[in-house]
């Protein structure tokens, strides 16, 4: 025999031993391994076929100390069925059965009747503790078998951030939250253990060599503080309960990284208990989903813009006149009052004065600061943000030619964005000049035992540093003397915010309604240093709200609070600026 052959029966007598041996591995696998759980399934089939135990990977809360903490992960408990013809004593078995079923009398006595019907389901999530005391009465024809189901510790905490499980036809897909947007790693491939032998034992042949599924498996962290979290949504709840608001809503980041300590929407809903919801728009977080007009927290963007481009400073002046007309139409102040010659920028952040940015405007020209909108703050673009749903804004009036569509958008009318993206623009006046990239996940553990890493995209620096520290200078003065009269200043922390107040428009018959805002507050703290920021808004809030100053400071405030003191954030400085009194802002 040439060697060249001999080589080849070599190679071939190698590749039958390799398949020998992974077959054998195969039938040891499903006799041996699995040989119980066959029987198990064989013995039951002469009720009906059931569905194999729900698996599904956890999404995981992460605590300050970076310990992990269950948000969606799996409880256990049984399914009651019955095998109608084997039932001897309806009437006692339902008695028995009544206080761990929601069956009524005679939905039960119904399907024991069916006796020529092999399976009826009676119940489902039953605790341990309650089957293993029916299981001691014995009931002829009652069969119990373990099942499995989503479970949310938290109910309702991060309900939107989290999405939920359930049916997409005949599948059990995640729906809404990270639950959707994740649902490929979180799922699990399902493994169906009484479907023929030799099918089993061939149709896997290629998974037990490759196992393509596992790599991609995995459970889920977030970057969701659960304390954090709480806190967030009882001041959300507050704000709903005291001005009867449609909504409210805010996100808690760390404006340099990008990372969501606490994001949250109200009202909310039991993620448990998902199906009694009535209205489906609850699901969606609206935070990434909603599209809003945002009033004057849009000042100062435009006002750093004009300061970037070098233009101005906060002791630059305008003749405040209370009023401007552009292309025929008349905007003013929102207490229809001028300041007169030599009104400053920093007392147009103070006093929130419309007149003001738009003498901004004037100043860099419509296309200079459509540029700055569009290009450097990327108002109106989705912000990658790993959550399902995002949207883009609405920005077409700064592609127009008429100079009152610049003018109302310097202060938020005019243009609509999500939170999101208004926060994430927000960000950049506080971090030194630089985009950030929102995300609510820290890390993927794979079930192979890999972990990756979420990490953002890299930040790209749109504004000078200078620009950052001036413009939050300005705004540490906003709180520090204007912010209701200055009263709410915190001495031995610098904060820098703002408030806006949006008309909102009408789409039935156009234009504005006269007695419909949505209101909005940000700020970052400390201020030259910011660890966090801090978006809130409300809709249509009634009680006599007429500005945001009144429904979102105080709010705001004890949120600022709570979070230096829980992460222990050293003061910044000592006593604190001087400010007397200032117009109540906007």
């Amino acid at each position: 025999m040439r060697p060249e052959e001999r080589k080849r029966l070599r190679i071939i007598a190698a590749l039958i031993l390799f398949l020998g041996g992974l077959f054998i591995v195969r039938l040891y696998y499903l006799q041996i391994i699995h040989g119980a759980d066959f029987k198990k399934e064989a013995d039951k089939q002469y009720m009906a076929t059931v569905p194999n135990l729900y698996n599904r990977g956890n999404i995981y809360f992460q605590g300050k100390d970076g310990k992990l903490i269950a948000g969606a992960t799996l409880n256990s408990g049984y399914m009651i069925a019955i095998k109608p013809k084997d039932v001897l004593d309806a009437e006692k078995t339902y008695a028995t059965l009544a206080p761990f079923i929601t069956l009524t009398h005679d939905e039960f006595i119904a399907k024991a009747s069916k006796k020529d019907d092999p399976y009826e389901e009676i119940a489902h999530r039953i605790p341990d503790d309650a089957e293993a005391k029916l299981k001691k009465e014995n009931l002829p024809g009652v069969h119990f078998f373990h099942e499995t189901w989503r479970y949310y510790p938290g109910n309702s905490l991060a309900a939107q951030v989290l999405g939920f499980v359930g049916f997409k036809g005949s599948e059990l897909v995640g729906r809404y939250g990270i639950e959707s947007y994740y649902n490929e790693v979180l799922s699990r491939a399902d493994e169906h253990l009484y479907i023929n032998f030799f099918a089993e034992l061939f149709s896997n042949l290629s998974d037990a060599i490759f196992d393509s599924n596992k790599a991609k498996e995995g459970d889920v962290v977030l970057t969701i503080e659960p304390t954090v979290q709480s806190y967030l949504e009882t001041e959300l709840q507050g704000v709903m309960d005291e001005w009867s608001s449609d909504e409210a809503g805010g996100v808690i980041m760390d404006p340099k990284t990008g990372a969501i300590y606490a994001m949250a929407v109200n009202p909310s809903f039991n993620l448990n208990q998902y199906g009694k919801v009535k209205d489906p728009h609850l699901f969606g977080n609206q935070m990434v989903e909603g599209v809003y007009e945002m009033g004057s927290i849009v000042k100062p963007i435009t006002m750093a813009s004009g300061i970037d481009a070098g233009l101005l400073n906060a002791n630059t002046t305008y003749n405040d006149t209370g009023h401007i007309t552009l292309n025929n139409k008349t905007f003013g102040n929102h207490d229809g009052k001028g300041r007169g010659p030599g009104t400053t920028m920093q007392k147009v952040l103070n006093d929130s004065l419309n007149t003001g940015v738009a003498f901004v405007v004037s100043k860099l020209g419509n296309q200079r600061f459509a540029d700055y909108m569009l290009h450097k703050f990327h108002m109106g673009e989705e912000t990658g943000i790993d959550l399902p749903g995002e949207l883009g804004g609405l920005m077409n009036n700064l592609t127009s030619k008429r100079d009152i569509e610049y003018a109302t958008a310097s202060f938020g009318q005019g243009i609509a964005v999500t939170p999101i993206n208004m926060a994430s623009a927000l960000a950049t006046l506080g971090n030194g000049g630089y985009t950030v990239s929102p995300h609510v996940v820290d890390q993927i553990l794979y079930t192979n035992g890999t972990i990756k890493k979420i990490t953002p995209n890299s930040p790209e620096q749109v504004l000078n540093p200078k620009t950052s520290e001036d413009i939050t200078r300005m705004l540490v003065t906003v709180v520090d003397k204007a912010l209701l009269g200055g009263t709410v200043k915190i001495p031995e922390y610098s904060v820098a915010a703002k408030t806006g107040t949006a008309q909102v428009s009408n789409p039935n018959g156009g234009g504005y309604y006269d007695d419909r805002y949505f209101h909005t507050f940000f700020g970052y703290f400390p201020a030259y240093e910011p660890r966090f920021i801090v978006f809130m808004y409300t809709s249509y809030p009634k009680n006599g709200a007429t500005f945001a100053s009144h429904t979102l400071t105080s709010p705001f405030i004890r949120i600022t609070k709570f979070l230096l003191h829980y992460y222990g954030v050293p003061p910044d400085r000592v006593g604190g600026a001087q400010g007397t009194t200032a117009t109540l802002l906007r």
